[in-house]
Parts: structure tokens; C-alpha cells; sequence
């Protein structure tokens, strides 16, 4: 926290949002650079401090008049949770399963704010040409790792391809951080290596677990921006999560721009999903690790019931067109938008 800001830290950004940044990026950067430190090395502020608090719930050095702690975790191992939160006024979460976890493990209130969409970006719009039309393009996206169930997609995806051989899955499964995926595997037979590059090699990943290379498209490292374009060419979403501690930022992006999700009721998710705005994974087993509870209230989906929501996908194409129109509706008739969620934020700190 402090460190200054700069254009490059934006990334992808057009002119537009860019420029209305300008102002506030450059009265953070004087704000922070006039913070005085304090012998012990705080930071202390005549302002409102709002803590990133993740797994771990690794604190700042920062305090301010009034101090609050968003927590944002999927590690759900809470041991000492109460001493770890002495320093906060206030606790903050980003869904209703976060907000219970933290409640049972130190008895106090939790506000609960949704994320949001923007959904001036992720928008339907007609399909662009780009691909081939006869094909049923299935998206995945998120980092690779057991939480986001890769390994789930691919089981059900092979399965469906097989009978499906017009299918195709689109992957956006890259991140910054490639040796975090590095050997992941979970139920798959052969584990997830990098390529020349240090990059994550899908293609291989892929072949070494049964399907055909001309089956799957890998994205590569995508902007968020460029997302929206991606989505708009899809049939379907598939997005198994075995937890989220908000509500799947994929999913509601796929959502916004009217594509059907196939996605799990569980964790956060559940503050998000409905039988009328994507094809629900209702079997959800609990996933039980005897050397600690750090998963507890993470479901991991049934395979057969993926492929079954694929299938009906694939079959049902103006069902799906519905499906992909009533979620959009939803996010929008909820408030589960970038904007609204700001509001809502600033009303809330306004009030402590």
C-alpha cells in the first residue's frame, strides 16, 4: 500500500477510461507520498482505512481513524480469526458465505457488498464472423488451479466431444503467475507442465488427457478488456468452481454479455445463481481434507451432470438464447454492477 500508480499498472485501458483515471491516480500518488511514518513503521492516516485482507488475512501497516478489514478468502481454515480482526471497527465481505464463516469464528457482524460487471463492456452484440459457425464453442476461463476445477471441464468435455465432435472448448486459463498452475492435475491423469516460454502449455496438458488438440482453442493471456469480444462468439460458459468467495467474476461477465453459464450452487455463488439464469449444478460433494479445514463448504460438481448441462446446451440453442437474455436481465434488475457496487461502498463507509 503507497506505492505510486502509473499508467502501465492499468494495463489495457482505452483513452477514455484512462483519462478520467488521470486526476484520482495523481492525487493517490501525492496523497500516499505525504503519509507520515511512525517509529514502529505505521502508517497513519486522518482518513478511513480499508484493508485487502485474503487468505491469511495479512494485514496493512496502515491505520487510520476508523479501520475495516474486506475479507476476500477461500481459505476457510479460520483458527484465531478473532485476535487476527482485533485491530478492525468494521468487517467487510464479498458474498454470504464469507460473511457466515466469519461471523461463526468471531461472533461479529459482517456487511456483505456484491461485486460487480461493467456492463457497458460486457454487453451482448451480434457474433462477429470470426469463427467457424457450425461449430459449438464451450468458454472456460480463470487461473489454473483446483478451486477453479479445470480438471472438471476437461473430464466433462472429453465426454461430450466424443459424441460432439463439431464441439470446441475455448480456454482462458493463463495468468500472471503460471508456476502456481505448474503440476496441477486434480483428477486428471497427467499433470499440467510449462512450455519453452514459462508459459502454461494447454496444448499439451490437453493431449496428455485424452483429447484431440484440434478440439480446443487456448487463448493465451487475455486483457480483461478484450474478454467481452471472446464471450460474444460462445454457445456456452462452463465454470465448475469448487469455491468462490464472491460471486465468479467469469461468470458474470459471461452472464452480462448474454451467454449461457453452466455453473455450480455453491459458496458464493449461491448470492448469484438461479434455476432461470444459467443451467445450475445442483450435486455438489463436500470435499473433506483431514489435515485441516481450510475447504470447508467447497463442493466439487458432478461430472455427468456437466455434461448433461452441455448437452442441453448444445440441443436447445433458443432455450439457451433465453437463458443467456434472463441473465443478463438479472444482473442488471440486482444492481450487480461496477457502479452500483461503488455506490453502495461509499454509503457504507460514509455511515461508520
Amino acid at each position: 500500500m503507497g506505492h505510486p500508480i502509473d499508467r502501465e499498472s492499468l494495463g489495457p485501458c482505452d483513452p477514455l477510461r484512462a483519462g478520467r483515471l488521470v486526476r484520482a491516480i495523481e492525487q493517490s500518488n501525492r496523497y500516499f507520498a505525504g503519509i507520515r511514518t511512525g517509529p514502529d513503521a505505521r502508517r497513519h492516516l486522518d482518513a478511513i482505512v480499508i484493508d485487502a485482507l485474503g487468505n491469511g488475512f495479512v494485514q496493512s501497516n496502515c491505520y487510520g481513524t476508523i479501520n475495516v478489514g474486506r475479507c476476500i478468502f477461500e481459505n476457510t481454515d479460520l483458527a484465531g480469526a478473532s485476535s487476527a480482526f482485533a485491530k478492525y471497527d468494521a468487517l467487510l465481505a464479498g458474498s454470504n458465505w464469507n460473511a457466515e464463516l466469519l461471523n461463526a469464528a468471531t461472533g461479529r457482524a459482517v456487511e456483505v457488498i456484491f461485486e460487480g460487471v461493467d456492463t457497458s463492456l460486457f454487453c451482448p452484440a451480434p457474433k462477429s464472423g470470426l469463427l467457424d459457425a457450425s461449430k459449438f464453442y464451450v468458454f472456460s476461463g480463470g487461473k489454473v488451479e483446483l478451486r477453479k476445477a479445470q480438471d472438471l471441464v476437461l473430464l466433462a468435455f472429453r465426454k461430450f466431444h466424443e459424441r460432439r465432435k463439431d464441439s470446441v472448448l475455448v480456454t482462458a486459463w493463463h495468468s500472471p503467475w503460471p508456476k502456481l498452475s505448474e503440476g496441477f492435475k486434480g483428477k486428471l491423469s497427467a499433470p499440467i507442465g510449462l512450455g519453452a516460454r514459462g508459459t502454461l502449455d494447454i496444448g499439451k496438458w490437453v493431449v496428455d488427457n485424452g483429447l484431440d488438440l484440434q478440439s480446443v482453442i487456448d487463448l493465451g493471456f487475455v486483457p480483461n478488456a478484450w474478454l467481452p469480444m471472446i464471450l460474444r462468439e460462445m454457445d456456452v460458459a462452463l465454470q465448475p468452481s469448487r469455491a468462490e468467495a464472491c460471486t465468479g467474476l467469469p461468470v458474470k461477465e459471461a452472464m452480462a454479455c448474454g451467454i449461457p453459464v453452466i455453473a455450480p450452487m455453491n459458496t458464493g455463488m449461491k448470492d448469484l445463481l438461479t434455476s432461470e439464469n444459467c443451467l445450475l449444478l445442483t450435486k455438489q460433494t463436500e470435499i473433506h481434507d483431514p489435515r485441516s479445514s481450510s475447504m470447508l463448504g467447497w463442493g466439487e460438481s458432478d461430472v455427468d451432470e456437466i455434461v448433461a448441462a452441455l448437452d442441453d446446451a448444445y440441443d436447445h440453442r433458443q432455450k439457451m438464447q433465453r437463458i443467456g437474455a434472463s441473465a443478463r436481465q438479472w444482473l442488471i434488475e440486482h444492481d450487480r454492477t461496477w457502479q452500483a457496487h461503488a455506490h453502495r461502498l461509499k454509503r457504507w463507509i460514509l455511515s461508520l
